[in-house]
């Protein structure tokens, strides 16, 4: 079981996890469960105006929106990408979307819930690892979450910081300046991360070793709220954060 999931899918050898001594996070949909806040924060707005679409179609849909408005307004605070995102599920979905709900759906990263796993395993990791967020939200809500983590990360990268959205390069660049002005080098971090679209493939592209938390393997079909990826390898895949504090336990006692 531990080398099915710490091995690459293209026969490399599986990770060492002791080879790393700093891990970079992506927040939202490895730590914080942003497809199910998301859902919740939407289904005001749907039964309001009737809109009748499925998680998965919502989802979808915002994924192909976010990732059009993050690219095209790479400045902009993401509670704007969100309330804008709300307008284009609107036009989409054949449906209205007032100011205020809007705003509404802006501000609602503060109340999407972390996973289970999540504080448990990053206050195991804290124990052997520098820990470095690299997130597409702004500071002021990503405080929120930080607050529902309960660890205090070696360094935090978000989209004021970086002025730009993954996948562009900006966050990983800068949180590799950080980690090397801490006398971490490239090589000995990890990134850990569900998207491939936003994380994996700008990791790879900076010569980074990646491990995939599959939060949606046993899920459905399609990339819920993650827009499809470039191919894009990473060199392990873990179930859930458990899993990933699992695996070091396990190969810190052979």
């Amino acid at each position: 079981m531990t080398d099915q999931l710490t091995a690459a899918t293209d026969g490399h050898p599986a990770l060492d996890l002791g080879d790393f001594s700093a891990l970079t996070f992506d927040c939202y949909g490895t730590l914080i469960d942003w497809e199910r806040g998301i859902v919740a924060a939407l289904r005001p707005w749907t039964a309001a105006h009737r809109v009748e679409a499925g998680d998965e179609e919502l989802l979808a849909a915002f994924g192909r929106a976010e990732s059009r408005r993050e690219a095209a307004q790479p400045t902009a605070p993401y509670p704007e990408i969100l309330a804008g995102v709300l307008g284009d599920l609107a036009t989409e979905l054949g449906a209205a979307a007032s100011r205020e709900e809007a705003a509404a759906f802006g501000a609602s990263v503060k109340d999407w819930p972390a996973f289970p796993d999540s504080a448990e395993a990053l206050a195991y990791l804290q124990r052997h690892y520098r820990l470095v967020i690299v997130s597409n939200v702004d500071r002021a809500s990503f405080r929120h979450s930080n607050a529902k983590l309960g660890v205090t990360f070696d360094a935090v990268v978000t989209a004021d910081d970086a002025g730009a959205y993954k996948p562009a390069p900006n966050h990983f660049q800068l949180a590799l300046a950080q980690l090397a002005e801490q006398g971490v080098a490239r090589e000995q971090v990890l990134h850990v991360a569900q998207s491939l679209y936003h994380d994996h493939v700008p990791a790879k592209r900076l010569g980074l070793k990646t491990i995939w938390v599959n939060r949606r393997a046993d899920r459905a079909e399609g990339g819920g709220a993650t827009p499809a990826a470039a191919p894009v390898t990473p060199d392990g895949e873990v179930p859930t954060m458990a899993a990933l504090a699992d695996l070091h336990r396990q190969q810190r006692s052979r």
